[in-house]
């Protein structure tokens, strides 16, 4: 039985592309959709003949508003998964709630290190020797989900943020798509806080 997902960008999308390229079996991509309407990436679902939106954020008053809208448009395509790839609005507790144990994030560290912003930098500048990713579940709390999977890159001693950023997002592109996976084959069970990987099923 094929799963409905819904992929939310704010940018080019670079995570969102990889996962529809690594073509999941029985992932049905039901839609992009992005708060700013120029997105690159809603241009590049389109082209693959994606269903794409767009609901511009700041023609709402309020952030309970814009995701209120924004939850009715996602549940018209009736979605077995939301993933945030490049989404760059911090979510309500409402809206979070709604899809609870079906959203997921990628956050650039290792989680709990370095939350919300200029997450490489900051790890630079406590002098971490590794940095990297981490694929969750999204709950109220901001990157303070469940986790799914993480993937570590070493920093090495000149890195700069851009050059962290650059070896972080590569494993991105790696782990993102695996999670999806991993949610599309019904494996990941939350207990408590923790997200265990089941075995494949035949």
């Amino acid at each position: 039985m094929s799963k409905n997902i819904v992929i939310l960008v704010s940018g080019r999308g670079s995570n969102m592309r990889k996962i529809v390229e690594a073509a999941i079996p029985d992932a049905r991509i039901a839609a992009v959709i992005s708060n700013r309407p120029a997105a690159e990436g809603l241009t590049w679902a389109a082209e693959r003949g994606i269903a794409t939106a767009a609901l511009d954020h700041r023609s709402f008053d309020s952030r309970d508003a814009f995701d209120a809208e924004l939850a009715r448009l996602i549940d018209s395509y009736t979605p077995d998964l939301v993933v945030l790839a490049g989404f760059m609005r911090i979510l309500t507790p409402t809206f979070v709630n709604h899809y609870a144990g079906r959203l997921i994030n990628v956050h650039p560290s290792l989680l709990p290190s370095f939350t919300g912003l200029n997450t490489h930098q900051r790890a630079i500048d406590e002098g971490v020797k590794l940095a990297g990713c981490t694929v969750h579940f999204v709950t109220a709390e901001l990157d303070h989900g469940p986790i799914i999977a993480q993937a570590a890159v070493p920093v090495l001693e000149d890195d700069t943020a851009e050059q962290l950023a650059a070896r972080v997002l590569q494993e991105e592109h790696q782990l993102y798509p695996l999670a999806v996976r991993w949610f599309v084959e019904d494996r990941l069970t939350i207990e408590g806080h923790r997200v265990r990987v089941g075995p494949t099923r035949a």
